[in-house]
Protein backbone atom coordinates (compact mmCIF):
# COMPACT_ATOMS: atom_id res chain seq x y z
CA UNK A 1 0.00 0.00 0.00
CA UNK A 2 2.86 2.39 0.80
CA UNK A 3 4.40 1.70 -2.59
CA UNK A 4 1.09 2.49 -4.31
CA UNK A 5 0.72 5.78 -2.43
CA UNK A 6 4.26 6.86 -3.28
CA UNK A 7 3.67 6.15 -6.96
CA UNK A 8 0.13 7.47 -7.25
CA UNK A 9 1.23 10.60 -9.12
CA UNK A 10 3.05 8.43 -11.66
CA UNK A 11 -0.08 6.42 -12.44
CA UNK A 12 -2.19 9.58 -12.67
CA UNK A 13 0.25 11.04 -15.20
CA UNK A 14 0.31 7.76 -17.16
CA UNK A 15 -3.46 7.65 -17.28
CA UNK A 16 -3.60 11.25 -18.51
CA UNK A 17 -1.09 10.54 -21.30
CA UNK A 18 -2.94 7.40 -22.43
CA UNK A 19 -6.20 9.30 -22.33
CA UNK A 20 -4.79 12.02 -24.57
CA UNK A 21 -3.62 9.47 -27.15
CA UNK A 22 -6.95 7.63 -27.13
CA UNK A 23 -8.84 10.92 -27.40
CA UNK A 24 -7.01 11.92 -30.55
CA UNK A 25 -7.53 8.43 -32.00
CA UNK A 26 -11.27 8.72 -31.48
CA UNK A 27 -11.23 12.24 -32.89
CA UNK A 28 -9.63 10.98 -36.11
CA UNK A 29 -12.56 8.64 -36.70
CA UNK A 30 -15.30 10.97 -35.51
CA UNK A 31 -13.89 13.88 -37.49
CA UNK A 32 -13.97 11.88 -40.72
CA UNK A 33 -17.56 10.78 -40.07
CA UNK A 34 -18.80 14.24 -39.14
CA UNK A 35 -17.34 15.73 -42.32
CA UNK A 36 -19.47 13.31 -44.31
CA UNK A 37 -22.68 14.22 -42.52
CA UNK A 38 -22.44 17.95 -41.84
CA UNK A 39 -20.66 21.03 -43.05
CA UNK A 40 -17.24 21.60 -41.44
CA UNK A 41 -16.75 24.56 -39.08
CA UNK A 42 -13.91 27.03 -39.60
CA UNK A 43 -10.36 25.72 -38.90
CA UNK A 44 -10.02 27.83 -35.75
CA UNK A 45 -13.26 26.42 -34.36
CA UNK A 46 -12.23 22.87 -35.15
CA UNK A 47 -8.80 23.52 -33.68
CA UNK A 48 -10.30 24.93 -30.49
CA UNK A 49 -12.42 21.80 -30.06
CA UNK A 50 -9.45 19.49 -30.69
CA UNK A 51 -7.26 21.49 -28.35
CA UNK A 52 -9.89 21.44 -25.62
CA UNK A 53 -10.29 17.67 -25.85
CA UNK A 54 -6.64 16.65 -26.18
CA UNK A 55 -4.37 19.47 -24.96
CA UNK A 56 -6.23 21.64 -22.47
CA UNK A 57 -5.60 19.30 -19.52
CA UNK A 58 -1.94 20.42 -19.60
CA UNK A 59 -1.92 23.74 -21.45
CA UNK A 60 -5.11 25.28 -20.07
CA UNK A 61 -8.50 25.69 -21.73
CA UNK A 62 -7.38 28.98 -23.30
CA UNK A 63 -3.80 27.81 -24.10
CA UNK A 64 -2.29 30.12 -21.48
CA UNK A 65 -0.76 27.25 -19.53
CA UNK A 66 -1.52 25.02 -16.57
CA UNK A 67 0.72 22.03 -15.81
CA UNK A 68 2.20 22.56 -19.26
CA UNK A 69 3.63 25.83 -20.62
CA UNK A 70 1.78 28.87 -21.93
CA UNK A 71 1.34 28.42 -25.70
CA UNK A 72 -0.06 31.88 -26.45
CA UNK A 73 3.39 33.40 -25.88
CA UNK A 74 5.38 30.37 -27.01
CA UNK A 75 8.35 31.18 -29.32
CA UNK A 76 7.62 27.91 -31.16
CA UNK A 77 4.08 29.07 -31.98
CA UNK A 78 5.42 32.50 -32.99
CA UNK A 79 7.91 30.93 -35.42
CA UNK A 80 5.48 28.31 -36.79
CA UNK A 81 3.91 29.12 -40.16
CA UNK A 82 1.49 26.37 -41.14
CA UNK A 83 1.81 23.82 -38.38
CA UNK A 84 5.21 22.43 -39.39
CA UNK A 85 6.76 23.15 -35.97
CA UNK A 86 3.63 22.60 -33.91
CA UNK A 87 2.92 19.32 -35.72
CA UNK A 88 6.41 17.98 -35.01
CA UNK A 89 5.93 18.52 -31.27
CA UNK A 90 2.43 17.03 -31.26
CA UNK A 91 3.43 13.92 -33.18
CA UNK A 92 6.78 13.29 -31.46
CA UNK A 93 5.89 14.60 -28.02
CA UNK A 94 8.43 15.80 -25.52
CA UNK A 95 9.08 12.75 -23.34
CA UNK A 96 11.68 14.61 -21.26
CA UNK A 97 8.95 17.03 -20.19
CA UNK A 98 6.20 14.47 -19.74
CA UNK A 99 4.38 15.14 -23.01
CA UNK A 100 3.41 11.96 -24.90
CA UNK A 101 3.49 11.59 -28.66
CA UNK A 102 -0.02 11.95 -30.11
CA UNK A 103 -1.13 10.40 -33.42
CA UNK A 104 -2.74 13.15 -35.50
CA UNK A 105 -3.69 13.71 -39.11
CA UNK A 106 -2.34 16.61 -41.14
CA UNK A 107 -5.78 18.25 -41.00
CA UNK A 108 -5.89 18.01 -37.20
CA UNK A 109 -2.44 19.57 -36.88
CA UNK A 110 -3.47 22.35 -39.26
CA UNK A 111 -6.62 23.07 -37.22
CA UNK A 112 -4.79 23.09 -33.87
CA UNK A 113 -2.13 25.38 -35.34
CA UNK A 114 -4.84 27.70 -36.67
CA UNK A 115 -6.37 27.93 -33.19
CA UNK A 116 -3.03 28.65 -31.49
CA UNK A 117 -2.15 31.31 -34.04
CA UNK A 118 -5.57 32.89 -33.52
CA UNK A 119 -5.01 33.00 -29.74
CA UNK A 120 -1.56 34.55 -30.20
CA UNK A 121 -2.97 37.11 -32.66
CA UNK A 122 -5.76 37.99 -30.24
CA UNK A 123 -3.22 38.72 -27.51
CA UNK A 124 -0.93 40.66 -29.83
CA UNK A 125 -3.56 42.88 -31.43
CA UNK A 126 -5.75 43.46 -28.41
CA UNK A 127 -6.14 47.10 -27.36
CA UNK A 128 -6.22 45.83 -23.81
CA UNK A 129 -5.77 42.60 -21.90
CA UNK A 130 -8.05 39.83 -23.23
CA UNK A 131 -10.59 38.73 -20.65
CA UNK A 132 -9.37 35.16 -20.93
CA UNK A 133 -5.68 36.02 -20.45
CA UNK A 134 -4.48 36.11 -16.81
CA UNK A 135 -2.05 39.03 -16.50
CA UNK A 136 -0.05 37.40 -13.72
CA UNK A 137 1.18 34.85 -16.25
CA UNK A 138 3.10 37.60 -18.04
CA UNK A 139 5.43 38.44 -15.17
CA UNK A 140 7.19 35.13 -14.65
CA UNK A 141 10.76 36.09 -15.53
CA UNK A 142 13.65 37.56 -13.59
CA UNK A 143 14.14 41.30 -14.05
CA UNK A 144 17.77 40.94 -12.92
CA UNK A 145 18.51 38.32 -15.57
CA UNK A 146 16.58 40.37 -18.10
CA UNK A 147 18.79 43.37 -17.40
CA UNK A 148 21.90 41.23 -17.90
CA UNK A 149 20.49 40.03 -21.25
CA UNK A 150 19.58 43.62 -22.23
CA UNK A 151 23.11 44.84 -21.54
CA UNK A 152 24.89 41.72 -22.79
CA UNK A 153 23.89 38.91 -25.14
CA UNK A 154 20.72 40.61 -26.39
CA UNK A 155 22.60 43.70 -27.57
CA UNK A 156 19.57 45.85 -26.71
CA UNK A 157 21.67 48.62 -25.14
CA UNK A 158 23.21 49.33 -28.54
CA UNK A 159 19.98 51.05 -29.62
CA UNK A 160 17.95 51.57 -26.44
CA UNK A 161 18.47 53.16 -23.04
CA UNK A 162 16.50 52.63 -19.79
CA UNK A 163 17.04 56.33 -19.02
CA UNK A 164 16.40 57.46 -22.61
CA UNK A 165 13.80 56.06 -25.02
CA UNK A 166 12.66 53.39 -22.54
CA UNK A 167 12.38 55.66 -19.50
CA UNK A 168 8.95 55.08 -17.91
CA UNK A 169 7.90 52.79 -20.78
CA UNK A 170 5.94 50.44 -18.52
CA UNK A 171 3.62 53.32 -17.57
CA UNK A 172 2.72 53.92 -21.21
CA UNK A 173 1.26 50.49 -22.00
CA UNK A 174 -0.66 47.69 -20.25
CA UNK A 175 1.58 44.64 -19.71
CA UNK A 176 0.36 42.62 -22.68
CA UNK A 177 0.70 45.59 -25.06
CA UNK A 178 4.15 46.32 -23.68
CA UNK A 179 5.27 42.79 -24.45
CA UNK A 180 3.79 43.02 -27.94
CA UNK A 181 5.75 46.23 -28.60
CA UNK A 182 8.89 44.60 -27.23
CA UNK A 183 8.65 41.58 -29.54
CA UNK A 184 7.00 43.21 -32.55
CA UNK A 185 7.76 46.95 -32.55
CA UNK A 186 5.79 49.30 -34.78
CA UNK A 187 6.95 49.47 -38.39
CA UNK A 188 9.76 51.91 -39.12
CA UNK A 189 10.68 53.31 -42.54
CA UNK A 190 13.53 51.55 -44.32
CA UNK A 191 16.07 54.02 -45.70
CA UNK A 192 17.89 53.44 -48.97
CA UNK A 193 20.96 54.93 -50.60
CA UNK A 194 20.99 54.41 -54.36
CA UNK A 195 24.34 54.93 -56.10
CA UNK A 196 24.11 55.58 -59.84
CA UNK A 197 26.84 54.60 -62.33
CA UNK A 198 27.73 58.31 -62.55
CA UNK A 199 28.62 58.33 -58.87
CA UNK A 200 25.55 60.33 -57.85
CA UNK A 201 23.86 59.11 -54.65
CA UNK A 202 20.14 59.41 -54.03
CA UNK A 203 18.68 58.81 -50.57
CA UNK A 204 15.12 58.20 -49.55
CA UNK A 205 12.50 55.99 -47.91
CA UNK A 206 11.81 52.65 -49.60
CA UNK A 207 8.32 52.50 -51.10
CA UNK A 208 8.76 49.28 -53.08
CA UNK A 209 11.45 46.64 -53.14
CA UNK A 210 11.75 43.31 -54.97
CA UNK A 211 14.36 41.27 -56.83
CA UNK A 212 14.28 43.59 -59.84
CA UNK A 213 13.17 47.08 -58.83
CA UNK A 214 13.64 49.48 -55.93
CA UNK A 215 11.43 52.55 -55.57
CA UNK A 216 12.07 55.33 -53.09
CA UNK A 217 10.54 58.60 -51.93
CA UNK A 218 13.45 61.05 -52.08
CA UNK A 219 14.43 62.67 -48.78
CA UNK A 220 14.42 66.30 -49.84
CA UNK A 221 11.94 69.14 -50.31
CA UNK A 222 10.68 67.71 -53.61
CA UNK A 223 9.71 64.33 -52.16
CA UNK A 224 9.87 62.89 -55.66
CA UNK A 225 9.14 59.23 -56.24
CA UNK A 226 11.77 57.39 -58.29
CA UNK A 227 12.30 53.80 -59.36
CA UNK A 228 15.51 52.06 -60.39
CA UNK A 229 16.39 48.70 -61.88
CA UNK A 230 18.49 47.01 -59.24
CA UNK A 231 20.90 45.61 -61.81
CA UNK A 232 21.82 49.18 -62.84
CA UNK A 233 22.56 50.64 -59.40
CA UNK A 234 24.31 49.92 -56.14
CA UNK A 235 21.91 49.72 -53.24
CA UNK A 236 22.41 50.12 -49.50
CA UNK A 237 19.51 49.58 -47.12
CA UNK A 238 19.20 50.61 -43.50
CA UNK A 239 16.38 48.78 -41.73
CA UNK A 240 16.06 50.01 -38.11
CA UNK A 241 14.21 46.82 -37.11
CA UNK A 242 16.59 44.31 -38.70
CA UNK A 243 18.22 43.46 -35.38
CA UNK A 244 14.79 43.01 -33.75
CA UNK A 245 13.79 40.46 -36.36
CA UNK A 246 17.08 38.61 -36.04
CA UNK A 247 16.81 38.55 -32.25
CA UNK A 248 13.27 37.14 -32.33
CA UNK A 249 14.53 33.89 -33.85
CA UNK A 250 17.27 33.61 -31.22
CA UNK A 251 15.17 34.36 -28.12
CA UNK A 252 14.58 31.42 -25.85
CA UNK A 253 11.44 31.33 -23.75
CA UNK A 254 13.53 32.18 -20.66
CA UNK A 255 15.19 35.13 -22.44
CA UNK A 256 11.83 36.52 -23.50
CA UNK A 257 10.27 36.26 -20.05
CA UNK A 258 13.33 37.71 -18.32
CA UNK A 259 13.67 40.57 -20.77
CA UNK A 260 10.00 41.44 -20.44
CA UNK A 261 10.24 41.41 -16.64
CA UNK A 262 13.11 43.91 -16.89
CA UNK A 263 11.36 46.18 -19.42
CA UNK A 264 8.23 46.11 -17.25
CA UNK A 265 10.31 47.31 -14.28
CA UNK A 266 11.20 50.56 -16.07
CA UNK A 267 8.67 52.76 -14.33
Amino acid sequence: MLWLRNHASFFRGLATSIGAVLTLGVLSVSSARSQQTESSPAPVQRGQKLFGQACAFCHGADATGARGPDLVRSPLVAHDLKGELIGEVIRNGRPDKGMPAMPTTDDQVSDIAAYLHARAKEALESSGVPNTYPVEKLLTGSAEKGKAFFEGAGGCKNCHSPTGDLAGVSRKYPPIELQAHMLYPDSQPVMATVSLPSGEQIKGVVSHFDDFVVSIRISDKTGWYRSFLRKDVKLELKDPLAEHRELLHKLTSADMHNLFAYINSLK
